[in-house]
C-alpha cells in the first residue's frame, strides 16, 4: 500500500541517516589516524643520531667513526620516501671500510623536519649537505658520496657544485649511484605519484588518504619478488615517512620529479662529463652514455630497487669493489 511504500521509503533514509552519521567519526579518525610508535631499532637508530641546525630546520643525520687506519669519508644519500634507516643493514660493513660514516635524513624525511607548506627542491637538500659537512668540519676533506633514488639527483647537484668550483663545494673522492632515474626520460613515475605531484589542491586530500596499507603496497611493487621486505620492515618505513606527519609533505616533495626535468642539463652534463670516478648498481636497462662513462655493477636478475636493503651483501662486495679500485 502507499503507506507501507512510505513507511519503507522512511525507514531507508532513517538507515542512510545512521550509516552517515557513523562514516563521519570513522572518516574523521581515518584522516587523523595517529602516528604508529617507533620500532625498538628505529628508536635505537634515532637515539644514537644527532641534528642540526638549518635555516631554522632541525636536520637528522647518523654517523660513526670506524678504523683509526683509515681517513676516507663516506656520506650516503637516501631516496624517496624513506630515510637514512635505509642504510642500517649495510651501516657495520661501512663502518670497517671507512674512518667516517655519515647519513643525514633530507628536510621533509625521516626525523628531519618536515615542513609545510615549504618549496621543496633538490637545490635546498644539496645545500643541506654542504652545510652538514661543514658543521662536522669536513668542508675541505675529500669524500665518497653513495646515493640511491632522490639521493642520486641531489649526488648530481653536489657534483655539478663541485666541477664548477662553486663557493662552499664538496670535494668529491667518488660517486656511486643507485636506481635513481637520473635520466629523466627513460623515468615513469608511479601512478600515485602522478597524482600527488600533479594534482593541485587535490594532492593535500590525498596525502591524509595513503595509509599503512596502500603504502605497504607500493613499497613492495618494487622491491623483487624473492626479496619482499617483512611486515616489521614496511612498518619502520611507514613510520619513518608518518613521523612528524611526513606523509602530509609527500605531494610537495615529489616536486623533484619535475626538477630533473627542468634541470636535466645541468645534472645528466655534470655526470657524463666528470673526471670523477664514479660507479651505477642499477637494476633493469641502464642509459648507453651511463654504461659507456661509468662503471657498472649489476646484481642479481630478481634484485630490484631497494638493493641495499634486498641484497646488503652483494651491493656492498659491489661498492667495495668499486671503491678499492682506484
Amino acid at each position: 500500500t502507499r503507506q507501507e511504500r512510505a513507511r519503507a521509503r522512511a525507514m531507508t533514509r532513517e538507515w542512510w541517516l545512521h550509516v552517515a552519521l557513523l562514516c563521519v567519526p570513522l572518516v574523521a579518525v581515518y584522516l587523523h589516524v595517529p602516528q604508529p610508535q617507533l620500532s625498538r631499532a628505529l628508536h635505537t637508530w634515532r637515539a644514537t643520531g644527532r641534528s642540526f641546525s638549518f635555516r631554522g630546520n632541525s636536520i637528522f643525520y647518523k654517523e660513526a667513526v670506524g678504523p683509526v687506519g683509515s681517513s676516507d669519508t663516506v656520506v650516503l644519500l637516501h631516496g624517496f620516501p624513506t630515510s637514512s634507516y635505509d642504510w642500517h643493514k649495510i651501516w657495520e660493513p661501512l663502518k670497517q671500510r671507512f674512518h667516517r660514516v655519515i647519513a643525514p635524513d633530507f628536510l621533509g624525511f625521516g626525523f628531519s623536519d618536515k615542513p609545510r607548506p615549504h618549496a621543496y627542491s633538490i637545490f635546498e637538500q644539496a645545500s643541506i649537505v654542504e652545510a652538514l659537512l661543514s658543521h662536522l668540519d669536513l668542508a675541505e676533506q675529500k669524500v665518497n658520496l653513495l646515493s640511491h633514488d632522490y639521493g642520486d639527483t641531489v649526488a648530481l647537484e653536489l657534483l655539478y657544485r663541485s666541477e664548477q668550483n662553486r663557493s662552499g663545494h664538496l670535494a668529491i673522492n667518488s660517486l656511486c649511484l643507485s636506481n635513481g632515474g637520473i635520466f629523466p626520460e627513460t623515468h615513469y613515475p608511479r601512478f600515485l605519484q602522478k597524482l600527488l605531484k600533479d594534482c593541485g589542491f587535490i594532492s593535500p586530500l590525498l596525502t591524509r588518504l595513503i595509509n599503512f596499507h596502500l603504502f605497504s603496497r607500493g613499497i613492495g611493487e618494487v622491491f623483487g619478488p624473492y626479496t619482499q621486505p617483512t611486515e616489521a620492515e614496511h612498518w619502520d618505513m611507514w613510520t619513518s615517512v608518518r613521523f612528524n606527519d611526513g606523509n602530509l609533505v609527500l605531494d610537495s616533495v615529489l616536486q623533484y620529479i619535475n626538477q630533473r626535468l627542468t634541470h636535466r642539463d645541468r645534472w645528466v652534463g655534470a655526470l657524463t662529463s666528470t673526471l670523477t670516478p664514479r660507479e651505477y648498481i642499477p637494476h633493469g636497462q641502464t642509459s648507453p652514455t651511463l654504461v659507456h662513462r661509468s662503471t657498472i655493477s649489476i646484481l642479481d636478475e630478481h634484485i630490484s630497487h631497494y638493493p641495499q636493503l634486498e641484497d646488503p651483501t652483494g651491493f656492498m662486495n659491489a661498492y667495495l669493489s668499486f671503491i678499492n679500485s682506484f
